[in-house]
């Protein structure tokens, strides 16, 4: 990590967005090393409540025993197949034997957004989630996650396309909560141009975070970019200012 890049993204997050939360970042690990390994729940658990320590501050290290959901532990790469009937949890459901989410229309549809969705296999046993302000000189975070109120989330919007012609430099599939802050960035990395993803639509995950908070969630390098620039971006003119204060 560098450390240059952690204390100055700090200090003009703190002139341009004062008072509002420090992202979190997450990145793959063969060794959890001193960082709390989450125990195994004893029965369902959602990855976002979890996560809610982090956004405090606490640093936290998942391994697949760790995640008491069956998408979750799909979506940080732990698990290759879905479950049981996915089709019709995701949509209309079994009468009697299976409640159905009712996210889309039909089995079909959800048979085809999971045939179109890319592979992910976790690169190593461990992923780890840290606040920014604790990353290590050691550390390399692979995505960083904002949790976002509208003010914030237009600011990190319109900084992720500053240095872009293509209009669509920020996406929002569809997706689980864990997916869009874990599966879809850390899939974006490795792109040429790698894009920024808006998330948290969940409705199974919404109880999770407060009403007013979205995540906006970059791939580590294109979230470099965005603090190289933003002292020459909107964010130093009186209309960035007039948000600002409202953020503050």
């Amino acid at each position: 990590m560098d450390t240059q890049l952690k204390k100055g993204f700090m200090k003009l997050w703190k002139k341009y967005f004062e008072g509002a939360e420090l992202p979190i970042t997450f990145y793959y690990s063969k060794d959890a090393g001193d960082i709390e390994i989450v125990k195994k729940p004893s029965d369902h658990s959602c990855v976002i409540g979890v996560l809610n320590k982090v956004r405090k501050g606490k640093q936290l290290c998942f391994d697949p025993d760790s995640i008491g959901c069956f998408g979750g532990k799909r979506y940080l790469g732990y698990l290759d197949k879905l479950m049981p009937n996915f089709e019709y949890f995701l949509s209309c459901g079994i009468p009697g034997e299976m409640e159905g989410e009712r996210y889309k229309k039909s089995p079909e549809i959800v048979r085809e957004i999971m045939e179109n969705m890319p592979a992910f296999k976790a690169p190593a046993k461990y992923i780890i989630f840290k606040r920014w302000d604790s990353l290590k000189e050691d550390d390399n975070p692979d995505v960083v996650i904002f949790y976002a109120p509208p003010d914030v989330l237009s600011g990190l919007f319109t900084l992720a396309g500053f240095d872009e012609a293509e209009s669509n430099s920020v996406i929002a599939p569809f997706s689980s909560g864990c997916g869009s802050i874990v599966t879809h960035p850390y899939l974006e990395k490795n792109r040429p141009r790698p894009r920024c993803v808006i998330g948290m639509f969940d409705v199974s995950a919404r109880p999770f975070v407060p009403s007013g908070i979205l995540t906006f969630s970059a791939p580590m390098k294109k979230f470099e970019k965005m603090v190289y620039n933003m002292e020459e971006s909107f964010l130093i003119t009186p209309s960035w200012n007039k948000v600002r204060s409202r953020i503050a």
